[in-house]
């Protein structure tokens, strides 16, 4: 379990106990700003935990509507400065995609929430193309059971700060096919299934 780059922060905090004071170096999950831009066009800014922006960005347009299908997006990339120092931006190249930045009527507003809140109507939280749950699913409870030690193994950056949720994806046996921390909502990947 490797704990993704710029993720965690190191601070001095001061500790009481027992009467005592001392002072010691503590790891703080880090948070910084993401510009996501389709075209060189910036569309959002959304705050997270940085690694893996690349899914966080390709996830951002699917739940947004910008796009219907992987298949869409032309290319995906991290910018980098001329100073060599890694940017807190990701440029979007789209393909066979009708999005139309004459259409677009509104900012993109990335809470640091659910991904609801900042909404206008109810129509805006549902997205258009996105395939509804398989009801025929069923899971063994033993599995179900399993699977919040089996998360809880693979997040690097809370076994360091405490400070991040997560979320997971299994198949039907419990194998861990994806799983991401967040911070102040915004979900990072830190293993990620095949394709964008």
């Amino acid at each position: 379990m490797r704990t993704p780059e710029r993720s965690v922060e190191l601070t001095q905090v001061t500790e009481w106990e027992d009467g005592r004071v001392r002072s010691l170096q503590d790891s703080l999950a880090a948070e910084e700003p993401l510009e996501i831009r389709i075209g060189g066009v910036p569309i959002t800014v959304t705050m997270r935990t940085p690694g893996h922006d690349i899914e966080l960005s390709a996830g951002f347009l699917l739940t947004e509507g910008i796009i219907q299908s992987p298949d869409q997006i032309a290319s995906l990339r991290t910018m980098t400065p001329e100073n060599g120092v890694r940017s807190n931006i990701v440029e979007v190249e789209l393909k066979d995609s009708d999005f139309d930045f004459e259409d677009l009527q509104r900012n993109f507003f990335a809470a640091s929430s659910c991904g609801i809140c900042g909404k206008a109507s109810i129509n805006a939280i549902r997205v258009r193309g996105l395939r509804q749950p398989d009801t025929s699913f069923r899971l063994d409870p033993e599995v179900l059971c399993r699977l919040p030690e089996t998360l809880l193994s693979e997040q690097a950056v809370f076994s360091r700060t405490g400070g991040l949720h997560a979320a997971a994806l299994f198949d039907a046996s419990g194998q861990l096919l994806a799983q991401g921390e967040k911070l102040a909502g915004t979900m990072r990947s830190t293993k990620s299934p095949d394709g964008p």
